[in-house]
């Protein structure tokens, strides 16, 4: 049990006969923000004092006359309007921090109660390389699926890799049409991912060009309407319309503009006109090419099964480097035939009828119908997602689902998991864990100069060449050098890999954020660098005293928190348990990476003001060597839930 758990506790009964919600007030509980306020800091008495009708100081010194707490805390101290002030007696930190001094767990428990979770996360389409979108989910996805596993829960971690979609009537047709024969040989993937591109290149030119009269009649006729609310009389209700107008002329200027591009592109291209022309109906055929490939069409099947193993290596690679495991890789393709199987259920619940051809879900609330059958036969990702809710729920067994994609699908979730309650599925919790964008620093999505999606593995590759640049840096500084070029490689790769993940972890996942290789491989600042390189300088403590870590083991623990900087370090490291609830209460990995931080800060100012080597006891010093050791494993243990590698030289 973590402290701030345990501290909770004792306030539960000095609260019971003042509150009627006692769990509300105990979550006002929280750690301090600043030291000089103590450890911890119960806000409660304000709310509390107002349902009452009394003092906040008079309610929070009534809590405190109710309060047993004598063996945890010192004498808690009212504060301000009503705060209640709380310092841990440091030789219950020391008694503590002696108990889990050789713990792997830290001294956090597994869960009594696990749960069955599947971690649906990464799922990238197949047939294209992965680049910077997917990282986030990939990165985050990986986080989460770690840290239910060390909590106890029983975890499944699954990449629903799009291997059925749409885009491989786009391949297909492409294949077909506009196979570079060499091209295919030399990078089958890259060959894929280029007819890919080009094929929707082309449906977009069609499909803008037929749109482009109606948007440019539009664009005009919201000027004109403009320019006749302006000259009327300007009280609030014209003032409101001239706002909206503008903003609708915004947005038609906007679309008119993209439309306007998708046409130069094509047209400044005498290959692409070209191949446009040949093509007036690309984006119907193309979609054929997937309704037949769904249907089982035996040309189509043969070249999905041929494609596949290369698209599924490339993933892999990426994969293998960034040394994330999947347990299950149950693309799309794999619930093809529970489909139909799907809608006629729905169909026979009443929750499906036919709109306009289509078999559609309607729920109340949304505008827009969700969509199980096309008008032409094809199923879409609402019924092969909803037929993976069913595997999940019937064949994997699971409490709990999460589906961690970026916030632009919420509307498709909401709507997804409301038509499985409505199915029969509503004892099992489906969550979408959200997450913004990767931005440039234009502030826009991040896009190579040529204004492509950056790849991940091009990606990768400069954030590790970039911090061998950093690891040889600091390698030649010594007098000695420490690493052998492999050795400065591989330390490399750990940097440059964990500078990537950090960088996107460290971030709430709700915000977006931008990418910037100097200061996520900086060694200061809240970085995974200076995570490792706190780690490292705890290996280098061990290694000029010429000292195994693992020979501390076996003897008595008697911590000393004889100076400030290790009473702050001491605290932290017990508050590790906390960060974790914390991290499960919301999936946010972020919380993680704010404890890593601040115990990395908490061992710069107790390596930079107490000395180990030169400690004045023997008794000192072990407790010193002790509470280094501690914090490397907490460290480790830290950045391995986020997917983060050490090493003991940097």
């Amino acid at each position: 049990m973590n402290l701030l758990t345990q501290i909770k506790q004792r306030f539960a009964p000095a609260l019971a006969g003042l509150a009627s919600d006692v769990p509300a007030l105990l979550d006002m509980i929280r750690p301090a923000q600043d030291a000089k306020f103590g450890d911890f800091q119960a806000n409660f008495a304000m709310p509390l004092a107002k349902q009452l009708g009394r003092s906040p100081r008079d309610v929070a010194a009534e809590v405190l006359t109710k309060l047993q707490i004598d063996d945890l805390c010192e004498s808690p101290e009212i504060a301000g309007p009503g705060f209640i002030n709380l310092r841990l007696r440091t030789e219950v930190l020391a008694e503590r921090l002696s108990r889990i001094a050789f713990d792997d767990r830290l001294g956090v428990p597994a869960t009594e109660a696990p749960r069955n979770v599947v971690v649906d996360f990464s799922s990238p389409n197949v047939a294209k390389p992965m680049h910077v979108g997917h990282l986030r989910s990939t990165v985050i996805g990986d986080s989460i699926v770690k840290t239910l596993r060390f909590a106890g829960h029983r975890v499944t971690s699954d990449n629903h890799i799009g291997d059925w979609g749409t885009q491989f009537g786009m391949i297909i047709y492409g294949y077909r049409h506009f196979r570079d024969e060499s091209s295919w040989r030399a990078s089958a993937v890259g060959e894929l991912a280029r007819l890919y591109k080009l094929v929707n290149q082309l449906s977009d030119y069609h499909a803008a060009k037929a749109l482009l009269p109606a948007l440019e009649k539009n664009l005009l006729e919201s000027r004109q309407k403009l320019q006749e609310i302006q000259q009327q009389p300007q009280d609030d209700r014209t003032k409101k319309l001239v706002s909206g107008m503008k903003k609708a002329l915004a947005a038609a200027e906007v679309e008119l503009q993209s439309a306007q591009d998708k046409l130069a592109k094509v047209e400044g291209s005498p290959a692409l006109l070209a191949a446009a022309a040949a093509h007036p109906e690309i984006a119907r055929r193309a979609r054929e090419e997937t309704a037949k490939l769904h249907a089982g069409d035996p040309e189509n099947t043969a070249l999905w099964t041929q494609f596949m193993p290369v698209c599924l290596a490339a993933l892999q690679q990426i994969y293998s480097r960034l040394n994330i495991h999947f347990d299950l890789t149950l693309g799309e393709s794999h619930f093809n035939p529970l489909l139909a199987g799907v809608v006629d259920s729905l169909q026979q619940q009443g929750l499906a009828t036919v709109s306009e051809g289509a078999m559609c879900v309607f729920l109340e609330g949304n505008a827009a119908p969700f969509i199980v059958r096309k008008t032409d036969g094809a199923y879409t990702y609402a019924t092969t997602d909803l037929a993976t809710i069913q595997y999940r729920r019937d064949t994997l067994q699971a409490d709990e689902v999460l589906y961690v994609v970026d916030s632009r699908q919420s509307e498709h979730f909401q709507q997804l998991f409301a038509t499985a309650r409505r199915w029969g599925c509503e004892q099992m919790s489906l969550r979408h864990v959200s997450f913004g964008t990767v931005m440039g620093s234009d502030g826009r999505p991040y896009k190579t100069r040529a204004g492509d999606t950056v790849g991940l593995e091009s990606l990768l590759d400069e954030a590790i060449l970039r911090a061998r640049r950093i690891v040889d840096e600091n390698d030649d500084r010594r007098e000695q050098p420490l690493l052998t070029a492999e050795e400065r490689s591989r330390v490399a790769e750990i940097v440059g890999l964990g500078a990537v993940k950090y960088a996107d972890l460290h971030h709430s996942r709700d915000s977006d954020y931008v990418f910037d290789y100097d200061k996520m491989l900086a060694t200061t600042g809240d970085t995974a660098t200076y995570m490792q390189y706190a780690y490292a300088r705890v290996c280098g403590i061990f290694r000029r005293m010429q000292i195994s870590r693992q020979s501390l083991q076996g003897q008595p623990v008697a911590i000393e928190l004889a100076t400030p900087e290790e009473r702050r370090l001491a605290l932290q490291l017990l508050m590790f348990g906390y960060a974790l609830d914390s991290v499960l209460s919301d999936y946010r990995p972020h919380l993680l990476t704010q404890w890593l931080f601040e115990t990395a800060n908490a061992f710069s100012q107790f390596f930079d003001r107490c000395s180990v080597q030169n400690a004045e006891t023997e008794s000192l010093q072990r407790s010193r060597l002790v509470l280094c050791d501690l914090m490397a494993r907490a460290i480790r243990t830290g950045l391995g839930l986020l997917g983060i590698d050490v090493a003991e030289v940097l």
